[in-house]
């Protein structure tokens, strides 16, 4: 056990014998070392944030989003960003890490965005990678009765560089018609991809969510195949 507490520098060029009679004469050294690294572990613990909710709070969640009334009325469009970014962590966990939240302005609107780490684990996460040079994918959360142009031209300001060329915005219902042609001339003009993720995309998660059967970020995979069918050849 405690050979692996002596750093590689020391036991470069030495068998395990030598390790062990290393250990054995400089025991009070390899203990405090490893005192050192259990008072410390706590630094090592991800946190609270990026720890998956149960099934059951995953439902709690849902529910409530469901419930929530579109637009700002009693802050609701708050607590609809608490409730979907608390859920996406857990959601789109170990495929895509969470990173962090922050806000941004806007055109004189404050706006919450998920930032999510592109591990590229899956076929879907490398394509949006080869494709789109996103290293890290924003997610924008809306919570509106209908996306308006002015919502999708927020979003592609934000895919510059650091984040690459694919965004999602999750709002309440599908986009409308002219809405998702907006966003399909967006990729044929600056070959950018912004997909919508809805309520019933939510639901669908979390039902993968508690069935363990497949992965609930295959939701939004099925979005990003369903807009490149409708991107010009």
């Amino acid at each position: 056990f405690f050979k692996f507490a002596v750093s590689d520098e020391s036991i470069a060029g030495f068998g395990r014998i030598d390790v062990l009679n290393y250990n054995r004469r400089n025991y009070d050294m390899v203990l405090a070392y490893l005192s050192q690294k259990e008072r410390v572990q706590d630094d090592c613990r991800n946190d609270p944030l990026f720890r998956q909710i149960p099934v059951t709070s995953a439902k709690r969640h849902l529910s409530e989003i469901r419930k929530l009334p579109t637009g700002k009325s009693k802050n609701a469009d708050k607590r609809y960003e608490d409730l979907v970014g608390q859920l996406l962590a857990s959601l789109f966990y170990p495929q895509l890490d969470f990173a962090e939240e922050q806000s941004r302005t806007d055109s004189g609107a404050l706006i919450r965005d998920l930032i999510f780490y592109n591990n590229r684990s899956m076929d879907f996460l490398q394509d949006i990678f080869t494709e789109y040079w996103s290293r890290q994918i924003v997610v924008e959360m809306k919570n509106v009765q209908s996306i308006e142009r002015e919502h999708i031209n927020q979003v592609n300001r934000y895919l510059v560089e650091q984040f690459g060329r694919f965004g999602v915005i999750v709002t309440r219902n599908s986009l409308p018609r002219a809405m998702f042609r907006s966003t399909i001339d967006l990729w044929a003009g600056q070959r950018k991809c912004i997909i919508a993720l809805t309520d019933e995309d939510l639901a669908q998660m979390v039902d993968i969510f508690e069935s363990r059967q497949r992965l609930p970020v295959e939701v939004m995979k099925r979005a990003f195949i369903e807009f490149t069918r409708a991107c010009p050849a």
